[in-house]
């Protein structure tokens, strides 16, 4: 897994802009000075860490670099290359291996092309010394290797396999883009050794207790209910055990000895008291503590790279000031903003500009910017309502001045809550009473109205406004539900897709009560805001499931077959091989969950992850796969064990430190100024 590299800038062009600069006057600056300013001060905006040469013809190759449609279509082709699991073999829509090769070849190709581009942009020894660039040629290399001799083999009719596949997540990692990624690994590779000696500790307690029962059940000649006898092997008591601390086999694996004496009930109860809620809540704690001590420590790193990068775009941009202090003056600095955001508004530049009440920036409010930057405003503009253009007159009159006031009133929103709470009622009613039906009609109308009303009173642009979330959604939602409730009449109530439609849009329709209870809405505001966070670890969980899913698929495909009803198969109801008769895997109709496709892979690694009933998912590989036992019960430990999913969880809400929280800072005299949305 490739680190970020340090950044920092060649002695001669720092030489040259902390001499030369120093005593040059507004009109010295120049484009290539500008365009080097603005480069450091969107890494520091976007936390980019890259050692770039600052040489003109490097810069603008950096730039385009970081173009938002270059980053676009590298996700494009990753995501691209992740999705060719689809159609390779075991595939869910097949496709020829000439067909699956050429669009590998594709992306690959992408990929050698983005990785020269990068190549050019930094310098050379930099390139070979970066291990996620080695991690990104070898998958390449690998990947390339692997398409050959597999079609090769193919061709010739020998059976083969694509052990390359498991490498394609990790491009997601090693790529420029996924330094957010890497953080992440890091953390949890960093907190690691702290976590395993709590590990050992459970591990040396289940243990314990294994042989403990082994001792007290073993020679009592005890039954389960489906007639095994119990506790009698170590190993499968342990796995017991085991699955006792994640609560999915409760009470059914105390269930023959509490039958046999109630004292033994103690055994077990104090089994769980231990193991279940005092390990693994200090396993949680230990996971947090460590996982946050090296999350603040990157915090700290970040912060201090993003004032070096400010420091350097200062010393290309400043002048002298007044007295021996060095600044940026006002036309450099709304220069220097238009080029690292060309996008903002003039009125956005004198409101950042506001906010330092300065005619010359200084070093401590310049290294501020990024934090400007990153701050949300937004920028209304008072229009005039359309018809208030069109037809001023009737607009104006006092009827359409009242029906206004009322549309803005609270009373308007409480009325209109009323009528989705009623609305929610008649939704749990029987659809194809025709009273209900009709009542529908009116709901969707009323809905309608509600949208007409407000594009009545509010300038429809305003209405429609980027950052007006909920009524894009109040729109979309009923306008969808209005289209698909008139295909579905048309249909007569014959297509039960358009119908599922419909009745999924109904219940989105009750939605829209969050948007009126403030608190609600903070939570759904707070829960979009954080998307990014979740976005980098889905990122993650993706990369550990994709792994285990390509590798599952070449060991176990077909191995455990799911046969329709009407099948003529002798195994149909042991899932296509006699090992798997009469088991609980079997009698449960788990004959889906197999790695015979990538689909089936992540359903069956996501039915792992949620713990309930993952036991009984596990008994096929009791019985005549134990390779499929040892491999899924590695998968779980990795996620139940380690209490991975509980650590993201947490890191989702501490990603977004406050850099109040990264003390300790080689340079006080930096401290950051801390601003909230505008």
């Amino acid at each position: 897994m490739g680190e970020d590299t340090a950044d920092t800038s060649s002695s001669g062009r720092q030489g040259r802009s902390n001499g030369a600069t120093a005593s040059a006057g507004v009109d010295d600056k120049t484009k290539d000075d500008f365009c080097l300013a603005a480069v450091y001060v969107s890494d520091a905006q976007f936390n980019r860490n890259i050692f770039f040469d600052t040489s003109p013809q490097a810069v603008s190759l950096y730039l385009l670099y970081n173009h938002w449609a270059m980053q676009m279509i590298v996700y494009v082709f990753i995501f691209v290359d992740l999705a060719l699991a689809l159609f390779e073999d075991p595939a869910v829509i097949p496709m020829p291996i000439w067909g699956t090769s050429l669009v590998e070849m594709i992306c690959l190709i992408v990929f050698t092309a983005r990785l020269f581009h990068y190549a050019k942009v930094i310098p050379r020894i930099r390139f070979w010394k970066d291990p996620k660039n080695i991690c990104i040629i070898v998958i390449i290399l690998l990947s390339l290797i692997d398409i050959i001799i597999y079609g090769s083999l193919k061709s010739t009719g020998y059976n083969a396999v694509r052990w390359s596949r498991v490498l394609r997540p990790l491009l997601l990692v090693n790529v420029t883009e996924g330094r957010q990624l890497r953080r992440a690994f890091r953390s949890i590779r960093n907190a690691l050794p702290q976590i395993l000696y709590v590990f050992f500790l459970f591990m040396f307690s289940m243990l314990l207790f294994s042989l403990m029962a082994l001792k007290l059940f073993g020679k009592r000649n005890l039954f389960t209910v489906d007639g095994e006898p119990y506790f009698t092997n170590f190993l499968d008591i342990v796995f017991d055990l085991y699955v006792l601390v994640t609560t999915a086999n409760s009470p059914d694996v105390m269930m023959p000895a509490y039958n046999y004496n109630s004292f033994f009930a103690l055994f077990f109860i104090l089994y769980i008291l231990i193991n279940t809620y005092i390990f693994m809540s200090v396993f949680l704690a230990v996971v947090y503590n460590n996982y946050k001590k090296h999350l603040k420590e990157e915090v700290r790193q970040l912060v201090k790279s993003k004032r070096q990068k400010m420091l350097r775009a200062f010393a290309v941009l400043q002048q002298p000031g007044s007295g021996e202090e060095l600044v940026v003056s006002q036309e450099n600095w709304n220069q220097l903003v238009h080029l690292v955001q060309p996008d903002i508004s003039n009125a956005h530049r004198e409101l950042l500009l506001f906010v330092f009440s300065l005619l010359l920036i200084g070093k401590l409010a310049f290294v501020q910017l990024p934090d400007l930057l990153n701050i949300q405003v937004i920028t209304m503009k008072s229009r005039p309502h359309p018809l208030h253009i069109w037809f001023p007159l009737l607009y104006d009159s006092s009827v359409s001045r009242l029906l206004r006031h009322a549309v803005k009133h609270k009373a308007f929103v409480y009325i209109y809550d009323l009528i989705i709470l009623v609305n929610a009622i008649f939704i749990g009613l029987d659809e194809e009473n025709p009273l209900i039906a009709y009542a529908e009609w009116a709901f969707l109308a009323l809905y309608l109205l509600e949208i007409l009303l407000k594009l009545y009173t509010w300038e429809p642009r305003a209405f429609f406004a980027k950052h007006q979330f909920w009524n894009w959604f109040d729109s979309v939602i009923i306008v969808a539900a209005l289209v698909g409730a008139i295909v579905n009449l048309s249909d007569g109530y014959t297509s039960r897709q358009i119908l599922d439609i419909v009745l999924i849009l109904r219940v989105l329709r009750l939605i829209r009560v969050v948007d009126s209870i403030k608190r609600f809405r903070t939570i759904i505001n707070t829960l979009i805001k954080i998307g990014p966070t979740i976005l980098t670890f889905g990122q993650l969980i993706l990369v550990v499931y994709y792994i285990f899913a390509m590798v599952g698929m070449e060991l176990f495909k077909e191995k455990v077959k799911y046969l329709e009803a009407d099948s003529t198969d002798p195994y149909k109801d042991s899932c296509g091989t006699p090992l798997l008769r009469g088991t609980t895997f079997a009698k449960n109709n788990y004959c889906k969950n197999n790695f015979n496709n990538v689909v089936s892979s992540f359903i069956l690694l996501l039915e792992l992850t949620v713990v309930n009933q993952w036991h009984d998912i596990l008994s096929q590989s009791v019985h005549g796969f134990k390779a499929v036992w040892l491999y899924n019960n590695l998968f779980h430990l990795f996620f139940s064990g380690y209490k991975t999913v509980d650590g993201l969880l947490q890191r989702m809400f501490e990603a977004d430190l406050s850099l109040e929280d990264a003390d300790d800072m080689d340079d006080p005299n930096f401290s950051n100024i801390t601003f909230d949305s505008v």
